[in-house]
C-alpha cells in the first residue's frame, strides 16, 4: 500500500520540478498609460518642517538601536524610528501637513552621518493618504543636505525628484531638532 502511494508522490513532484516548454510570459505585459490613468508628468515644490522630538512624555524618535560602543564620537550603530509631524511653519502647533515615518540610523564613523528612509504621509487636502518616499545620506551638520526621492504612493505614485534639508533648531541639552525640507518631486 506505501509503494503505490510513494510511487504517485514520486511522479507528481516529477511533473513539477519539469520545465515548462514554450513561451508562456504571462508573468509580464506592457501596459499603456490611460490603463493606469497616468497623464501629463508634473513637477511640486513643498516645504515641509520635520519635527524630531527626543524629550518629554511623548518623544516623536525613539531609539531602537544602541551603538554598539560608548567610545564612538558620531553614536555610530544607533538607529531610531520616527512618527514625527511635518508641519507648515517651524512651530510645532503650527498647521499639521503630514507625518514622517520611518527610522534614521548613524551611518559613519568618523562624522555624524544618517541613513535617512522614511516617507512623507500626508494628511491634508489633496494629498490626503499620500506618500512621498526619501531615501538617502544626511550629513547632519552640513547646512544644506540632499536626499533623493526615490518613490511614492496616492498622488506621488512613480515619484521622483528630491529633498534639501537644512537645520531650523537644534537644541544640544534635548536632542530635539526642527529641519525644514524643500521637495522638489516630480510625479503623474
Amino acid at each position: 500500500m506505501a509503494l503505490p502511494i510513494l510511487i504517485t508522490l514520486s511522479i507528481l513532484l516529477s511533473l513539477i520540478t519539469i520545465p515548462a516548454t514554450g513561451e508562456h510570459h504571462n508573468f509580464v505585459k506592457s501596459l499603456d498609460r490611460k490603463s493606469l490613468r497616468i497623464g501629463r508628468e508634473k513637477i511640486s515644490h513643498f516645504r515641509v518642517y520635520w519635527h524630531d522630538i527626543l524629550s518629554g512624555p511623548s518623544p516623536t524618535s525613539v531609539m531602537i538601536v544602541k551603538p554598539s560602543s560608548n567610545i564612538s564620537t558620531s553614536a555610530f550603530g544607533l538607529i531610531r524610528m520616527i512618527d514625527n509631524p511635518l508641519t507648515e511653519g517651524p512651530d510645532v502647533k503650527s498647521k499639521l501637513l503630514g507625518r514622517a515615518q520611518g527610522f534614521y540610523g548613524s551611518a559613519a564613523q568618523e562624522n555624524i552621518s544618517l541613513l535617512m528612509s522614511m516617507n512623507f504621509a500626508f494628511c491634508e487636502g489633496k494629498y490626503n493618504g499620500s506618500t512621498i518616499t526619501v531615501m538617502g545620506r544626511n550629513e547632519v551638520f552640513d547646512k544644506v543636505r540632499e536626499m533623493p526621492v526615490i518613490g511614492g504612493s496616492g498622488l506621488f505614485r512613480f515619484a521622483r525628484g528630491y529633498v534639501r534639508a537644512s537645520t531650523h533648531t537644534f537644541d544640544l541639552k534635548t536632542g530635539d531638532a526642527v529641519v525644514m525640507y524643500n521637495v522638489y518631486v516630480m510625479h503623474y
